[in-house]
């Protein structure tokens, strides 16, 4: 799957989820629902490196939630990009791919 198709897959998921909660996704929304996910991605990590409390999970749990975080980070980056149709693929070619010569 590539980045375009994955953003529709995830912006699908994305709509379902405000229709179900009455969220307005403008462009406030986007950005601020990412902060929020950087947050707990920051929590999960603190509880991964044992500086923050493990709320009684164990350590695959602790792993296993980061994961799931760093996903919700990147999910919700491609929701931003989607909803100011940024080409991705094309940023990321000309930001970073271009070190590579």
């Amino acid at each position: 799957m590539n980045i375009k198709d994955l953003s529709k897959e995830v912006e699908e998921v994305s709509k379902i989820y405000s229709k179900r909660f009455d969220i307005d996704r403008d462009g406030n929304w986007f950005v601020l629902k990412l902060q929020e996910e950087m947050g707990e991605l920051i929590q999960s990590y603190l509880m991964m490196i044992k500086q923050g409390r493990h709320k009684g999970k164990t350590p695959e749990e602790i792993k296993d939630n980061f994961h799931k975080e760093v996903a919700d980070v990147f999910s919700h980056v491609l929701l931003l990009a989607k909803f100011y149709k940024i080409d991705l693929e094309k940023e990321v070619e000309e930001k970073w791919l271009k070190w590579k010569e």
